[in-house]
């Protein structure tokens, strides 16, 4: 069975409230093996808080090569001197977050679990406690080097990449180029394919300037910089079709025609996203040799320890997680019998019909 490690984030934020609530529902437990990356003693602390998960069986354990099925794991990495203040950002609130973060990496670099499912933190706190990364994405990427990733946001209705992650709305036009947008491409391209099971996937580009340049009017990196990324993605075998202006591309539906959308800048492809895909988006962190998803929302401060977190897109990330490695195990098994294996299909796919929605 699949083993699925999550890490628990900000201690302060929701954290624990979206895990233990995805994990409740015991019938879960028969899709995978959770290990979640945390303190046991704020996991019950948070579990009294949920009348639902009375019933919920816990083990501790000291690495994830001892979890069992049918329980949720524990893997005791954050000091039991640390506090929860709840709504507050705080160094130790933090400082959990990147020493479960850093234990999960751990595990699965050394191959004890087989995707990672990371719940958010506080990416201001986290600068403080010493987390020199501007997010999950980027720190994964440093301890996965050399593979390329891409910021992916998922759902059933839509998928859009960010060509520039984090970048500072400032700086975005100076870092963005052809060849960085061609690598963005080429990731996106093999996710859908390995990840996704799509066989011939489209992708959309969306400009960076208002109207997509104007043909030239408000700006040339349409021209200039996009336009060559689409040419050179084409001979390439990548079918990539734009630049498209933004605000019409999603006002009109028209997203709808493509498997995948590719933004130059974090706020252009995630408002439409959540917007569209709030309730069951996901984060996926495509083009790494490693699986790993994350809820799309962030810490819910306004709303820690009140019972009020929906656990929906935290639940979307775990059947992402467990998916994804699967259609990689069937992509492995095509690749190398290309002429024994002729449907492109998911195998063993849970059924999750029974599942809270």
């Amino acid at each position: 069975m699949i083993t699925i490690g999550i890490t628990q984030g900000d201690s302060n934020g929701i954290g624990y409230e979206v895990i233990i609530k995805a994990l409740c529902d015991n019938r879960i437990l028969d899709m995978f093996i959770p290990v979640v990356y945390g303190s046991s003693k704020f996991f019950g602390y948070n579990k009294k808080l949920i009348p639902e998960a009375e019933q919920l069986n816990t083990n501790v354990i000291a690495s994830a090569a001892d979890a069992k099925g049918k329980r949720v794991n524990i893997v005791n990495c954050v000091p039991d001197t640390y506090n929860i203040e709840f709504g507050q950002a705080t160094k130790e609130g933090a400082a959990a977050a990147f020493a479960s973060l850093k234990a999960g990496v751990a595990d699965l670099k050394a191959g004890l679990i087989d995707a990672l499912v990371t719940a958010p933190f506080n990416k201001h706190s986290m600068a403080d406690a010493g987390f020199a990364f501007a997010g999950h994405t980027e720190f994964l990427e440093s301890q996965f080097p050399g593979s390329g990733s891409l910021m992916f946001m998922c759902s059933e209705r839509l998928k859009v990449g960010v060509a520039t992650n984090h970048t500072p709305l400032a700086k975005v036009a100076e870092v963005l180029t052809p060849e960085l947008i061609v690598s963005k491409l080429e990731v996106m391209d093999q996710s859908l394919r390995r990840d996704f099971c799509i066989e011939k996937p489209k992708i959309a580009l969306l400009g960076l300037n208002p109207h997509a340049g104007d043909g030239g009017t408000l700006g040339r990196e349409e021209a200039e910089i996009i336009a060559p990324a689409i040419e050179t993605a084409s001979q390439k075998g990548i079918m990539a079709f734009g630049p498209y202006s933004a605000d019409g591309f999603f006002g009109s539906d028209f997203y709808r025609k493509f498997d995948a959308v590719l933004a130059m800048y974090h706020d252009q492809g995630l408002i439409p996203f959540k917007t569209i895909a709030f309730e069951d988006g996901v984060n996926f962190t495509a083009g790494l040799p490693v699986v790993r998803t994350s809820p799309d929302h962030g810490t819910g401060y306004d709303i820690a320890g009140k019972n009020q977190a929906d656990a929906q897109s935290m639940l979307s990330a775990i059947y992402m997680a467990i998916d994804i490695c699967n259609n990689r195990k069937t992509f492995g098994e095509i690749t190398s019998n290309p002429l024994e294996i002729k449907v492109f299909e998911t195998k063993n796919a849970p059924d999750r019909t029974y599942l809270p929605q």
